[in-house]
């Protein structure tokens, strides 16, 4: 019997994976738990149209992230904080980052704001943005005292 699946089955399939499977195993596990339907020709059609559509969210995606990478390349922001002799009071830290990029009206993800080395001293700092494609460039983080 084919069926498909509604949900994740742990050890079996993902949700919405067609699968051939015994009857006895359909009737008294798979359906009653309401994982898995009987595959007809109109739930065939509908989980096409559902993964065109998880298609197209996905291309969506992915172009709205190329353009974020390209308007974020090499782009310089400035952070001001209190310092004496060129150290800084504390470190700055990727949510401010994060809350400078949102600023600029830049929507990125904290998680997404890769800091190599902790930044305690005034001056520039190179800051990679992983977006999470695995598409990724760098700004540029001019630290000033302020």
């Amino acid at each position: 019997m084919k069926i498909i699946l509604l949900k994740d089955v742990k050890n079996f399939g993902k949700k919405g994976e067609i699968k051939k499977v015994a009857e006895g195993y359909a009737r008294n596990f798979l359906f009653p738990q309401n994982l898995a339907k009987k595959v007809t020709d109109k739930i065939i059609y509908q989980e096409n149209l559902r993964v065109q559509e998880e298609q197209k969210k996905l291309a969506q995606r992915e172009e709205e992230n190329q353009n974020l990478i390209k308007k974020l390349k090499g782009k310089k922001f400035s952070i001001k904080r209190k310092a004496k002799k060129g150290k800084l009071f504390g470190s700055i830290t990727s949510k401010d980052i994060f809350c400078e990029l949102e600023k600029e009206h830049f929507t990125i993800s904290e998680k997404s704001i890769i800091i190599e080395q902790v930044i305690k001293k005034i001056g520039l700092w190179k800051i990679k943005i992983v977006l999470s494609s695995g598409m990724e460039t760098e700004i540029i983080l001019d630290v000033l005292e302020g």
